[in-house]
């Protein structure tokens, strides 16, 4: 069986914890708790009759190198860098949070998402979707689960595809 490091990170409250939760456990919790360091855990899925064991590291807020340790991001094969629909100063840094994550980790495979989907309209998404610097690749919503799990199936294929 292939097993793979993900690390979710991104700016505090975009929803990291609620993605990781909704992945791994299938469940959502509307009570807002700070991640402190890291939280990790592993689910197994299949992509293509392919076993893959997806290690997932829920990371503290911010990207930036003096707020989380370098050694978090070590070893990923895939970041998914995470900010909220919802607010707009969560994407600001995405450009710089982007350039410093290729620059450390190289050749690593990171996905944009914009979370928090139930809580857009259609014109806010239109908004966002002109002012955001760097598209999303997907967007989710952790609360309804909505594209949650084609997320990581998604990640899960590209890194299947990596190995094959």
């Amino acid at each position: 069986m292939i097993s793979k490091k993900i690390v979710l990170t991104g700016c505090f409250g975009v929803g990291k914890t609620s993605l990781f939760n909704q992945f791994i456990y299938q469940r959502f919790s509307e009570k807002y708790l700070t991640t402190i360091g890291v939280k990790v855990d592993k689910k197994v899925i299949e992509v293509n009759g392919h076993k893959l064991s997806l290690l997932v590291w829920d990371i503290a807020g911010e990207v930036a190198q003096e707020k989380v340790p370098q050694s978090y991001y070590l070893g990923a094969s895939a970041i998914i860098y995470v900010f909220d629909l919802t607010r707009p100063s969560t994407w600001l840094n995405m450009p710089s949070d982007i350039d410093y994550l290729n620059r450390l980790l190289k050749s690593v495979l990171i996905n944009i998402v914009g979370n928090k989907s139930d809580l857009v309209s259609p014109e806010q998404l239109d908004y966002m979707k002109a002012e955001v610097p760097l598209p999303p690749n997907i967007l989710t919503s952790a609360k309804t689960g909505e594209n949650v799990e084609a997320l990581f199936q998604s990640i899960g294929s590209a890194l299947l595809l990596q190995n094959l």
